[in-house]
């Protein structure tokens, strides 16, 4: 990967929409070359898919809660258990296996205390859990998904 794709790369963070044209426009490419480095980006798995970013407190989503998670069963049959079990939940935005004191983080966005209270009656119950403890946000003071490029 050189300077050229390094420049791709951010551009398409900011704004996956742009046209080949326009990105071609901001990294000194004209379109063809951009265009086939974008293509070799996607198909070397560097650019995962393109999507919209979704302003969670306008869908009513606006808790943002992260989820700790402690087990005495550190068997692979219990993560794939509990792997399974967690990444079907529609509010785990991220989950983590962490080193450190927990073993799990989860970041966990729900519309209100009772759909936190739901998902989390479904989350002791997918596994045994030794400890879980649950952190409410309450102020995002940032948040993005570009990654910094060197």
């Amino acid at each position: 990967m050189d300077a050229i794709d390094r420049k791709i790369l951010l551009t398409l963070q900011e704004d996956a929409s742009l046209s080949v044209a326009e990105i071609g426009q901001r990294v000194g490419l004209s379109s063809t070359p951009c265009w086939k480095r974008i293509q070799k980006l996607e198909a070397e798995g560097v650019i995962q898919r393109r999507v919209a970013i979704v302003d969670q407190d306008k869908v009513g989503l606006g808790i943002t809660v992260f989820v700790s998670v402690e087990t005495d069963d550190h068997s692979e049959g219990w993560l794939g258990r509990f792997a399974g079990a967690v990444s079907a939940m529609p509010e785990v935005m991220e989950f983590y296996r962490m080193a450190g004191d927990v073993d799990y983080m989860l970041r966990v966005v729900v519309q209100d205390m009772q759909a936190y209270d739901a998902f989390y009656k479904r989350l002791i119950a997918a596994s045994p859990l030794k400890n879980v403890t649950s952190r409410f946000a309450m102020e995002k003071i940032k948040s993005t998904t570009s990654l910094p490029i060197p």
